[in-house]
C-alpha cells in the first residue's frame, strides 16, 4: 500500500494489484496500480502481449480475479495456441469463468472519422465482458488497432481520455499496450503515456548478435518504483523479471564453516570457507580449478545440500567423465537431484539473460552453493565494465540469499596472475590463486592464497597434487635455493634425507667414539683404584706388623726385666 493525497488534501491508500510475474512486482513495489490503467509499449516482439495475458492468467489462478483479454489483431483460436506454448490453458480459465477472450475486427475502411466518432459501442461490450464473469482485470491489446482509422488529434486525445477515465469509473485494473514510437515519444501517438497512470516500456534489443529484452517502468503516479532497464526473459513458464541491478551493502553474514571439499586447503583457512561468501579461483590453463570447483561441489552434495553448477566451457557429461577419473565421483549426486549441472555456451545470451537465467534457477533449484565455471568467458558477451557489472549483481544477489558463490577465473599466459579481467577481485571474499611452477623442465601447480577477509590464512605456497583419490596439497619445499616442486622436490627431499642418514650416522658414531673413551677413562680409574686400594692394604699390613712388633718388644722388655728382678718404677 502506498499513501497519496486526493483533492480534499486527505490521504488516501493506493491499492497495488500484484501482476503474479516474477520480479515485476518487486520493481513496481507490489504490483500495478490496482483500479487504473497501465500502458505497456514495446515494438515487435518485445513481448507485450504476453505481459498482459500472463497478468490476467496470474490474477485468475492465483489471486481470484476473472480478467477479460480484448483482442484486436490476434483472434482467440491463435492465442490459445500460442499460450498453450507456455502452460497457458485459456480454454480451461474461460469453462471456468476465469477468463474471457473477446476478438474485436476494426476494419479500417468501414470507419469514417466524423466529429460524432465515439467508443460507446466497444464500451457497451466491454462492460458486458466484463459484468458476465465479475472481471477484475482487463487488457486492450493493442491501442493503435482500435485507433487507426483516426487522424483528428482533437478527436484522438478525448476519445484516449474517455476510455481511461471509463476503465477507472468500472474500477477494474487495466493494461494496454501499445506500440513504440520513434523520437522523443513512447508510443505512435503519444499521447496515451500522459494520460496512464503507470508507463512501462519494453525493449527486445540486439547488440553484437546477441538479444536482449528489458523493461522499465517509465513512470507510476502515487507510488516510488525501480527506474532501471530491468532485463527479462520469456521461457515455458512465461515471464521472469530480475529486478537486481545494484543492492543496498546490508545482507546478513554468517560466522558459520563450510568445508572447501580438501582437507588441507580447510587448514590453510582456518576451518574452511564462510557460509555466504564468494570464493575466486583463478589460474591459467591446465591449473585445476574446475577439480578444485568440483571437490567443493563434492563436500556440498555430501552434506546433504544443493549445489547449482554453472558450466560455460564443458558439457556436465564430460565434467562428470573428467573427475571421475581423479575420484571425485558427480554423478550420484545428480542422480539424488542434490547437484544440477546447466552448460550453455556465453554466446546464446546476452549478459542481462544469462544474469536472468541465474536468476530464475537459483530461485527454482534453491542452492546452498553456485559454482559458475568460469566467468572469464562472459568476456565474449559483453565489456569488462558490463561483466563487472553483472558479476557485481549476481555476487549481490548470492549475498543476499546467503548462497556461497564459487567462481572461477582463466589468467591468461604473459598475463599478471594477480588481476582479472574484469576487475571483480574487490568484490570477492576469498581469492585463492592456481599457478604452474617451471622447475627442472617440469611444470607442476601451486596454490596459495592471495586474501580471505575475516579470517587468518596460510601465507605460504603449497604444491597442488591431482591424484587417483582427488585433490592432495603438500608443502613445497622451501631452502636456500627458492620453492621446489615435483621432481625438484623429491629429489631435494632424498637428498635431505640422505644429508639426514649421514648426520645421524656420524652422531652415532661420535656417540661410540665417546662411550670407547668413556670405558677406557673408567678402566684407567679403576686401575687406579685398584693400585690405590693394594697400597693401602700393604700399608694396613705394615701397621699391623708394626703394632705387633711394639707389643713383642714390650713382652720381652718385660720379661728381661722380670728376670733381672728389677724395681717397678
Amino acid at each position: 500500500m502506498t499513501e497519496v493525497t486526493d483533492n480534499t488534501g486527505f490521504p488516501e491508500v493506493l491499492q497495488k494489484c500484484p501482476t503474479g510475474i516474477r520480479g515485476l512486482d518487486d520493481i513496481t513495489d507490489g504490483g500495478l496500480p490496482g483500479g487504473r490503467p497501465t500502458l505497456i509499449a514495446g515494438g515487435p516482439g518485445s513481448g507485450k502481449t504476453l505481459i498482459a495475458m500472463e497478468f490476467l492468467v496470474r490474477g485468475a489462478t492465483q489471486y481470484d480475479e476473472p480478467g477479460v483479454f480484448i483482442a484486436f489483431e490476434e483472434r482467440e483460436e491463435d492465442l490459445v495456441k500460442n499460450f498453450a506454448s507456455l502452460g497457458f490453458d485459456l480454454k480451461e480459465l474461460e469453462a471456468q469463468k476465469k477468463l474471457l477472450v473477446d476478438y474485436i475486427h476494426i476494419e479500417r475502411s468501414e470507419i469514417e472519422e466524423t466529429g460524432e466518432y465515439d467508443l460507446e459501442g466497444l464500451f457497451i461490450r466491454l462492460n458486458y465482458a466484463i459484468d458476465s464473469i465479475g472481471a477484475k482485470r482487463v487488457v486492450l491489446d493493442t491501442i493503435e488497432s482500435l485507433f487507426s482509422a483516426l487522424t483528428n488529434e482533437g478527436i484522438l486525445r478525448a476519445e484516449l481520455r474517455r476510455l481511461f477515465h471509463w476503465l477507472k469509473t468500472k474500477g477494474v485494473t487495466a493494461i494496454i499496450t501499445g506500440e513504440r514510437g520513434g523520437g522523443d515519444t513512447l508510443t505512435r501517438r503519444g499521447l496515451e503515456e500522459y494520460v496512464s497512470d503507470c508507463v512501462i516500456t519494453l525493449d527486445h534489443r540486439v547488440e553484437g548478435q546477441i538479444a536482449t529484452r528489458r523493461l522499465r517502468v517509465v513512470k507510476y503516479r502515487g507510488s516510488k518504483h525501480g527506474t532501471n532497464e530491468y532485463p527479462f526473459l520469456i521461457d515455458e513458464h512465461g515471464i521472469s523479471v530480475l529486478p537486481i541491478t545494484s543492492l543496498e551493502l546490508d545482507h546478513d553474514v554468517s560466522t558459520e564453516r563450510i568445508p572447501t571439499g580438501v582437507l588441507r586447503l580447510d587448514t590453510m583457512l582456518g576451518g574452511g570457507f564462510y557460509r555466504g561468501s564468494s570464493i575466486l579461483i583463478s589460474g591459467t590453463a591446465g591449473t585445476g580449478k574446475t577439480t578444485l570447483a568440483a571437490s567443493f561441489a563434492r563436500a556440498t552434495c555430501e552434506r546433504g545440500e544443493r549445489c547449482l553448477y554453472l558450466a560455460f566451457e564443458e558439457a556436465p557429461r564430460q565434467i562428470i567423465r573428467n573427475m571421475r577419473t581423479i575420484g571425485i565421483d558427480l554423478e550420484p549426486y545428480v542422480r539424488q537431484g542434490l547437484l544440477k549441472i546447466h552448460a550453455a555456451r556465453p554466446t546464446i545470451f546476452g549478459l542481462e539473460l544469462h544474469l536472468v537465467t541465474m536468476y530464475k534457477m537459483i530461485n527454482e533449484f534453491k542452492p546452498s552453493v553456485a559454482v559458475v565455471d568460469p566467468i572469464t568467458n562472459l568476456i565474449t558477451v559483453g565489456s569488462e565494465t558490463e561483466v563487472k557489472s553483472m558479476l557485481t549483481r549476481l555476487i549481490d544477489m548470492l549475498k543476499a540469499s546467503q548462497i556461497t558463490a564459487l567462481f572461477t577465473h582463466l589468467t591468461h599466459g604473459g598475463a599478471p596472475l594477480e588481476l582479472t579481467e574484469m576487475g571483480v577481485s574487490s568484490l570477492i571474499d576469498t581469492w585463492a590463486l592456481l599457478r604452474d611452477i617451471e622447475i627442472g623442465g617440469e611444470r607442476n601447480r601451486g596454490l596459495y592464497i592471495l586474501k580471505s577477509r575475516g579470517m587468518e590464512h596460510s601465507n605460504q605456497i603449497r604444491e597442488f597434487l591431482m591424484t587417483g583419490q582427488g585433490i592432495d596439497i603438500i608443502d613445497a619445499y622451501t631452502g636456500p635455493a627458492g620453492v621446489l616442486t615435483g621432481t625438484a622436490r623429491v629429489v631435494q627431499e632424498a637428498k635431505d634425507r640422505v644429508l639426514e642418514v649421514e648426520r645421524k650416522e656420524e652422531i652415532e658414531r661420535k656417540k661410540r667414539d665417546l662411550e670407547r673413551q668413556r670405558k677406557a677413562v673408567e678402566a684407567q680409574i679403576a686401575a687406579l683404584r685398584a693400585e690405590y686400594e693394594a697400597g693401602e692394604e700393604k700399608f694396613r699390613k705394615f701397621t699391623q706388623e708394626e703394632e705387633r712388633r711394639k707389643e713383642i718388644q714390650e713382652e720381652v722388655r718385660k720379661e728381661i726385666a722380670r728376670i733381672r728382678k728389677a724395681d717397678v718404677p
